[in-house]
């Protein structure tokens, strides 16, 4: 059975270029395109598509307030074509909360030889999309969804200074990670985070959350004391690794080649924090397509840390969880909603004490 796709874009010249991508593509067809939501809601009605692709700036209706309708009424994986601007980045982090699986972006020249490059990229993205648990999400503060719980501050008094938590995902983890973050107190350890995503979306991303939590968020700039109460998000364009100078914690941005097909890639944050930080770390690894992170996770194992897996029924896509788990390399796995009072319960019960492997 073919991957049934729906387009929706106000731009015919992407439209036809998103259909020419899908068609190319032995596993998925598209069974329809609509230039507005108002025409989309009668072809989802004709022909039941698996996955959507939504333009996120359209006349008659935006598509973040199709989006809305969708997933309160039909629920489905939809991919958001974003255009590449900030205001396109912000309305592209709220469909990623309204329960959006992910994202492409439009190229900034030449769009048909530019849509074309990113075949490979698009078709993945459906691919992944179309085996997605699909949830139906409201916007935060909106009726419906209600508020996370906010944890006790750290017990222990080494371990905001000591420890530190290390963060891993990908598709649907920009969810996972605000879902996270926002239960932890304001002395929590310093936290580095890498999630798949693209320039120019990752300092949204960490302004978006750096307003809902009561810790403080940023994109890493590189050269950063790592402080308590503080999280760094690995840019769209580098790598992001722990590295010690003196008794500190220090970020560094690296602009080497993919990992995994990934830059930033979760493998080279978790093995920094392996080598820099060992039994003083916490890995976590989110839902995501793909295995980046689970080897890097296991050099933090054998290092000391300890690791925690978010489980399948709380992942959108349960790809890097999985895989760490395959090889050992972690020691718990939980729903979501656990995940934060775990990492600060076995802080406060092993403060300086390694994990064994």
């Amino acid at each position: 059975m073919k991957i049934k796709v729906l387009i929706v874009d106000d731009s015919a010249l992407i439209r036809g270029v998103m259909k020419e991508i899908i068609n190319s593509q032995p596993d998925m067809e598209v069974v329809g395109v609509a230039p507005d939501p108002l025409v989309a809601r009668d072809l989802i009605k004709q022909t039941n598509p698996d996955v959507l692709t939504l333009d996120v700036e359209m006349p008659k209706m935006d598509g973040l307030e199709f989006l809305e309708k969708l997933m309160r009424l039909r629920p489905m994986p939809v991919v958001m074509v974003s255009s590449l601007t900030e205001r396109g980045s912000e309305i592209t982090m709220r469909a990623l909360e309204m329960g959006a699986v992910d994202f492409v972006t439009k190229p900034k020249v030449s769009i048909q030889s530019g849509m074309l490059e990113y075949t490979e990229l698009i078709a993945e993205k459906i691919r992944i999309a179309a085996r997605a648990r699909i949830k139906p999400r409201t916007l935060p503060g909106t009726q419906g969804q209600p508020a996370s719980p906010a944890l006790a501050s750290v017990r222990n008094p080494l371990t905001s200074s000591e420890k530190l938590i290390i963060i891993g995902a990908s598709t649907g983890g920009t969810e996972a990670i605000k879902d996270f973050l926002m239960q932890l107190p304001p002395d929590c350890p310093g936290i580095l985070i890498t999630q798949h995503m693209p320039e120019g979306f990752t300092r949204s991303f960490a302004n978006r959350l750096d307003k809902l939590c009561r810790i403080s968020v940023k994109e890493a700039e590189g050269g950063e004391r790592v402080l308590p109460g503080h999280a760094y998000l690995a840019p769209g364009h580098s790598h992001l690794l722990l590295v010690r100078s003196g008794a500190n914690y220090m970020t560094r941005l690296d602009q080497g080649p993919p990992v995994n097909r990934h830059r930033p890639s979760v493998d080279v944050l978790f093995s920094s924090a392996a080598a820099a930080a060992g039994k003083n770390a916490v890995g976590v690894i989110l839902t995501g397509m793909g295995k980046d992170g689970a080897a890097g996770m296991l050099e933090m194992k054998k290092a000391g840390a300890y690791n925690l897996a978010q489980d399948e029924a709380s992942c959108v896509v349960f790809g890097m969880p999985k895989e760490a788990i395959a090889i050992g390399a972690t020691h718990d796995v939980a729903p979501l909603h656990e995940l934060p009072g775990r990492v600060l319960e076995f802080f406060a019960a092993h403060g300086n004490r390694a994990m064994r492997v």
